[in-house]
């Protein structure tokens, strides 16, 4: 067994998606992710769904604009909110801070990604 050793944006693995975002690979396993992204203002993903990952978005700063399956949550710092398999989801920074949050996936969603209009 290894000795566990502590995780920060400082020292974790790193990628930048969309139009300069960022993820953090907090915890990186086939069973398991938990990513911190940061979405600047005017920021947002693509409108997209996953066969087999649960999801949980945990907002740290700002506000997440979030539309699943047409509805549309805003959650602020504190709040979260978990996505089954197969919802039609985005999210987007519609505030003029950057957004800070995590989102956990069940099992790794990297892979598992559909696009739905």
């Amino acid at each position: 067994m290894q000795t566990p050793i502590p995780i920060s944006t400082a020292n974790a693995e790193h990628y930048t998606w969309g139009q300069s975002c960022d993820g953090w690979f907090l915890v990186k396993s086939p069973e398991l992710t938990i990513i911190q992204e940061r979405v600047p203002p005017g920021g947002f993903e693509v409108r997209h769904y996953h066969e087999r990952a649960w999801q949980f978005f945990y907002v740290l700063s700002g506000q997440a604009t979030l539309e699943v399956a047409r509805q549309i949550y805003l959650l602020g710092p504190q709040e979260g909110l978990e996505i089954a398999p197969g919802m039609p989801h985005q999210l987007r920074n519609q505030a003029s801070i950057d957004l800070l949050f995590t989102v956990t996936s069940r099992p790794n969603s990297h892979g598992d990604r559909v696009t739905a209009e």
